[in-house]
């Protein structure tokens, strides 16, 4: 009986810790000033100039697939002719993202931007409604552009 009471009182902790964290992602993403939402996935950031490089920090939720597997969300700043100047990657954990799961993402680019900059993001997964088995699933990328903000 004592073991039971115990197993019991750990699975509450460990399951009330999930939600916590779960909830902690949602608030974090309201107050994030940069939003993007699409039929996929839900995504907020902020964009800091720290140390003469760029800091875009946010949070991601699958908002469609039963999971989301490998997310990676790429950011690149363009010229004003439009092409990349540098890319670089944020590859998201836990790389299997379960629909309604938010996951946090870093990335750092070597330089600063400034207001009036253009930065391309793209973010790419395989996306799987379950039944499919593990290694399967669509292949699915998209990108989207955002002009800095004056601070």
């Amino acid at each position: 009986m004592r073991a039971t009471f115990g197993l019991l009182l750990l699975l509450g902790a460990v399951l009330g810790g999930c939600a916590t964290t779960s909830i902690d992602y949602r608030q974090r993403m309201d107050a994030l000033p940069e939003h993007y939402r699409q039929f996929d996935l839900v995504m907020g950031w902020e964009t800091r100039v720290e140390d003469g490089q760029t800091a875009i920090d946010g949070v991601v939720r699958n908002v469609r697939y039963f999971v989301m597997r490998d997310l990676e969300i790429w950011v690149a700043l363009l010229s004003p002719q439009g092409k990349p100047v540098r890319r670089e990657v944020s590859f998201i954990i836990p790389s299997d993202l379960k629909l309604d799961e938010s996951a946090p993402f870093s990335v750092r680019l070597p330089m600063a931007v400034k207001p009036g900059d253009r930065l391309r993001f793209t973010y790419k997964y395989r996306g799987s409604d379950g039944g499919d088995g593990l290694e399967r699933g669509m292949a699915w990328m998209q990108s989207f552009e955002r002009v800095v903000a004056p601070r």
